[in-house]
């Protein structure tokens, strides 16, 4: 019995040991590998996050039959004072349309401001590419200067316009087909304000003031003068009981395309 008492206590400890050694591995934590981060568009995830948001985009419903309204339009940029201009309208909780040039949202901060545009609830309109006047250019011209604008926007919104002014609100039939096939109302406007010729702003704000129920006002948002008659010209068009709308809100319905607006009568 002694000669076989340390051969087999040496086989209870090797089993132990291996066993011990087997629980060990088992018990370890698999090894992590490290995986490749994947590239994340931030401008597209915000988009997407916010579409999940209830509520968003914002959906508003007035009818400006009934109530007095004003659609404030803003043309030309987006530009060095667009910013400053939103972040008025925000601090109110103003929403207006801005006819918008290509050329202008593909510059420098451009997208920004078209996104801010868009995601601040703002309408967005096409105002050409390059600012021409669309009734000196064929066919083709007029649907590259406005598809070029569309395709962009688009692009960068993911909204797809249904507004369009015509630069200088010149138009003819042959705009009015091609805007038309583009799927694009015509915008014009009763109330000039005249702030790209006039660059005072209380001139700019007692002009905009005049405006009645229905109204459509015409100014540009790359004129500093102008943001700085914004305040007053709010203050003067709320004491009067106004409604500030969108264009799409003034008429409350999807405005035809190629048809010509000047105002909600």
């Amino acid at each position: 019995m002694r000669v076989w008492a340390l051969p087999l206590a040496l086989l209870v400890l090797v089993a132990c040991v291996t066993q011990s050694a087997a629980h060990r591995r088992a018990a370890r934590p698999p090894a992590i590998v490290p995986m490749r981060a994947a590239h994340v568009d931030p401008d597209r995830l915000a988009k997407r996050l916010a579409a999940i948001q209830p509520g968003w985009p914002r959906t508003r419903s007035f009818d400006c039959g009934r109530i007095k309204c004003v659609a404030l339009t803003f043309d030309d940029g987006p530009g060095e004072h667009t910013g400053r201009l939103l972040d008025m309208l925000r601090r109110r909780g103003v929403l207006a349309t801005f006819f918008v040039l290509g050329q202008m949202v593909a510059a420098d901060h451009g997208p920004h401001l078209a996104r801010r545009i868009v995601h601040e609830g703002h309408e967005i309109g096409n105002h050409s590419w390059s600012h021409p006047a669309l009734t000196g250019l064929s066919d083709e011209g007029v649907r590259r200067e406005l598809r070029r604008t569309s395709e962009l926007v688009r692009r960068l919104t993911g909204v797809r316009m249904r507004l369009m002014r015509p630069p200088y609100g010149a138009t003819d039939p042959h705009v009015a087909r091609e805007t038309r096939r583009e799927g694009l109302a015509q915008i014009l406007w009763n109330v000039d304000t005249l702030d790209w010729r006039d660059r005072v702003p209380a001139i700019v704000a007692r002009r905009a003031g005049k405006a009645k129920a229905g109204s459509i006002v015409l100014m540009h948002d790359i004129h500093g003068t102008t943001v700085q008659a914004v305040p007053r010209l709010l203050d003067t068009l709320s004491r009067r009981g106004f409604t500030f709308v969108t264009v799409s809100e003034l008429y409350g319905r999807p405005p035809v395309p190629g048809r010509e607006y000047t105002e909600r009568r």
